[in-house]
């Protein structure tokens, strides 16, 4: 069934005021630097003069000024900003120092040596340079519902208008595109993106998954999966980070690489915890595994409460402070296997959570408004 969720609206990095500025009558520098502006998947502003630079020069997200132009960018006195970079090609001119101090440059890169960075440095003001909210679901102990309320939390996002981007980094979970209905729905799943490594746009990567009625998700196929190297975790949740608003990745309690990489990134972990004595006693094997991590680690109690021991129990014998407590939904597994994804329903324990945590923990950016 489909998620109430606002159109689908991705960023244009090509678009006017994100394009950086290049200042250069080299026409050799200038190839070199559209060969990397390309390799950014951005476009840039060219002009050939301090004097037809002025209007472009305050608003640029960068500005890249050829050392051909320095002398004349220093006399024209365009006024002082951050993100200028003077380029030049000379390794043995020491001048050029003196010359980034007179154009007020923070940078100074000479080519071929610096063009890994400029393409970062292209990539980071096309996309707008702000970084999105990452939320780490971890259970307590097996059948937490950890998965459910990682779920839940990101269709709650879409919901609630954030460009959410849900990722599963549990192997042995299942496949979370299950739980939203998803498994026949186009688009790469881990087992084609375990070798991503370096730097992805995040239009690239939001391309390439699939797109659960508007969710974008990243999940295991049904095939077996061998745990998610750290080093393509680092690299999916950076390119998700700086394409969303909300990135919500759901955890194994069995701690590995990929587990430590989410947790250093995230801003917060909320561990997963039934209402029980023995779920009590092994979330606080898997705190001690998580909290030297990730310092905000937050407690959810689901119930129902079978002996009835409180929120506030759970919460003080593991020391974390208590984020919500959730009584029992009627109903939810079936929805479950019928493909109706938790936090769908505006109504309910689950989806009021969900949106209560989430006012205090997402900043809508503007950038993502058509």
């Amino acid at each position: 069934m489909p998620i109430d969720a606002p159109p689908r609206s991705l960023p244009a990095p090509s678009s006017g005021s994100r394009r950086p500025l290049l200042l250069t009558e080299d026409s050799e520098l200038l190839d070199s630097l559209l060969r990397l502006v390309a390799a950014a998947g951005a476009e840039a502003t060219v002009l050939q003069s301090a004097a037809t630079a002025r209007a472009a020069w305050p608003s640029a997200p960068l500005v890249l000024v050829g050392d051909d132009l320095a002398p004349s960018v220093a006399a024209a006195r365009l006024p002082r900003r951050g993100g200028v970079v003077l380029v030049g090609r000379d390794l043995d001119d020491a001048g050029v120092w003196r010359r980034a101090v007179d154009v007020g440059a923070e940078h100074v890169v000479l080519l071929p040596d610096g063009e890994s960075w400029l393409v970062d440095r292209f990539a980071e003001a096309a996309e707008g340079g702000t970084r999105g909210a990452l939320v780490a679901v971890v259970g307590g102990r097996g059948g937490a519902g950890a998965t459910v309320t990682a779920t839940a939390l990101a269709v709650t996002g879409l919901r609630l208008g954030h460009r959410t981007l849900l990722i599963d980094g549990d192997p042995l979970g299942g496949g979370i595109d299950l739980v939203l209905g998803g498994e026949a729905t186009d688009g790469l799943r881990w087992a084609e993106l375990a070798g991503a490594r370096g730097r992805l746009t995040a239009d690239s990567l939001y391309d390439a998954l699939p797109h659960v009625d508007e969710l974008t998700v990243l999940s295991w196929g049904r095939a077996d999966g061998a745990d998610v190297p750290g080093e393509a975790m680092a690299t999916l949740l950076d390119a998700g980070l700086r394409g969303s608003d909300l990135v919500v990745v759901d955890l194994p309690r069995q701690f590995v690489p990929a587990s430590q990489v989410a947790l250093e990134l995230a801003d917060l972990t909320l561990l997963v915890v039934p209402a029980e004595l023995r779920a009590a006693a092994a979330a606080s094997r898997v705190l001690s595994a998580i909290r030297d991590y990730c310092p905000d680690v937050r407690l959810l109690v689901r119930g129902p409460a079978p002996s009835g021991l409180g929120a506030d129990t759970v919460a003080e014998v593991l020391g974390l402070p208590l984020a919500g407590e959730i009584r029992a939904e009627p109903g939810i597994a079936a929805a479950l296997e019928r493909g109706d994804p938790p936090g769908r329903r505006t109504r309910g324990p689950l989806a009021t959570f969900c949106a209560g945590f989430l006012q205090d923990v997402v900043q809508p950016q503007s950038r993502w408004v058509a």
